[in-house]
């Protein structure tokens, strides 16, 4: 399990800045259905489906499911931030509150990863 964990960790770390570098992927993230958002989620969906993957007793159909429920989760945790953020108009040089709750953002992304490493340990 802490190997499995481990990797979607990297996998988060990878997806979530190095790969949302494009202002498509994170600028119309507080607008429910945006394609960035939308697309921002389903990259770490697909990094999750390659961490999967590369377990040795893990069928293609869980390693799917799974990483749908990441992307979906993943896609729900940043518009409700996001939306949050932009409602209460805070910002990185404006509230302390917005540093709050990117910290929350990144604890329920690692909280997911966590429930992820345990179900596919369960099954």
């Amino acid at each position: 399990m802490f190997e499995i964990l481990v990797w979607l960790l990297v996998k988060h770390f990878v997806c979530d800045f190095p790969l949302q570098s494009h202002p498509f992927l994170y600028s119309h993230k507080a607008e429910y259905g945006a394609l960035g958002g939308i697309t921002h989620a389903l990259i770490h969906g697909a990094g999750t489906l390659v961490v999967l993957f590369l377990l040795p007793d893990i069928d293609a159909q869980t390693a799917l499911l799974f990483a749908a429920i990441d992307s979906l989760i993943h896609y729900h945790i940043d518009w409700a931030k996001m939306s949050l953020n932009k409602k209460m108009g805070w910002g990185p040089t404006n509230s302390e509150k917005f540093w709050m709750l990117l910290g929350f953002d990144q604890f329920l992304h690692h909280l997911t990863y966590v429930l992820i490493a345990y179900w596919v340990m369960a099954r």
